[in-house]
């Protein structure tokens, strides 16, 4: 397995960049190649020339790029100039994006995840209402606002509806141009952020092609509510496993919460290169990513 990193001591302190930093760590103790690449192309001017000193490979290997949610238009070029190197990134530019993007991941999930409605302007929030209903969660098509918290996700009013909207469309690398309108499912907690966003019994996994790689508790620190009985894992894991062959992404995060009434359901889907690692084994995860061919 080779792996192109972001990781860089130059990074602004954040919980992505510790993320990045630590899956990069795990990847070198699991015996992947490591290539490192700048987060601003500003420095090298293109995907080409980031990659220029990525050996060719004697034959077409896998690739994992750990880094920051990049544009389409750049995981696009990456993922061509490694192709160049015969380095083939696992997941292709379009299955990159239906994993990503909300609105490409949605119309495959239905049923499993909360009902939703995507606008691309203020205009359209009324008639999200009235598919959708109040109150409603309201995120971008990459990424929410819940380190914010729960005013800078959830609307009671078509007023605050409209508000938040305005927000996030001007947060274009969360947004790009698109505002996901969801019911809102209240989840089971027992604690709050200090943004008085409620701590949900969430959890993350990881899958490649079908297998569960890895897989933890979303959130960071202890919950009563953290630890899942036998049946519950094998539930989340079947949840997860539905939700990632409908979408057909060879690498792909599913997030599944369970609802206060107990039941489960797919909160979102990402491209696992850029997701946060939560509580997952990182060890473990990456032994069995570098064993791929």
């Amino acid at each position: 397995m080779i792996v192109i990193s972001e990781a860089s001591d130059q990074l602004t302190p954040s919980s992505s960049a510790r993320d990045i930093a630590a899956s990069t760590e795990a990847a070198r103790l699991a015996g992947c190649r490591l290539y490192y690449i700048p987060q601003d192309f500003d420095v090298c001017q293109n995907a080409t020339n980031a990659l220029c000193h990525v050996p060719e490979q004697a034959r077409e290997s896998p690739g994992i790029w750990i880094g920051y949610i990049p544009a389409p238009e750049k995981y696009e070029d990456v993922y061509r100039a490694a192709l160049d190197k015969r380095i083939r990134l696992l997941n292709n530019p379009a299955e990159h994006l239906r994993a990503q993007e909300f609105d490409a991941a949605y119309s495959r999930l239905l049923g499993l995840t909360p009902k939703t409605c995507i606008i691309h302007g203020v205009e359209e929030c009324a008639a999200a209402v009235a598919s959708v209903g109040l109150p409603v969660f309201v995120k971008g098509a990459v990424q929410s606002r819940k380190a914010r918290g729960w005013k800078a996700c959830v609307a009671y009013t078509l007023a605050e509806l409209e508000e938040l909207t305005r927000i996030l469309l001007d947060l274009k690398q969360r947004s790009r141009g698109r505002v996901v309108v969801r019911e809102l499912v209240r989840l089971r907690h027992t604690r709050k952020s200090a943004e008085d966003f409620p701590i949900g019994r969430e959890y993350r996994l990881f899958i490649y092609e079908g297998r569960v790689v890895g897989s933890g508790y979303y959130w960071e620190g202890d919950d009563p509510l953290k630890e899942l009985s036998k049946a519950e894992q094998a539930a989340v894991e079947s949840l997860a496993r539905e939700a990632a062959a409908r979408l057909e992404v060879p690498y792909i995060t599913v997030d599944i919460g369970q609802k206060e009434d107990g039941d489960w359901i797919v909160i979102e889907t990402g491209d696992a290169q850029f997701s946060g690692v939560s509580q997952i084994p990182l060890l473990k995860l990456w032994h069995q990513l570098s064993q791929l061919e």
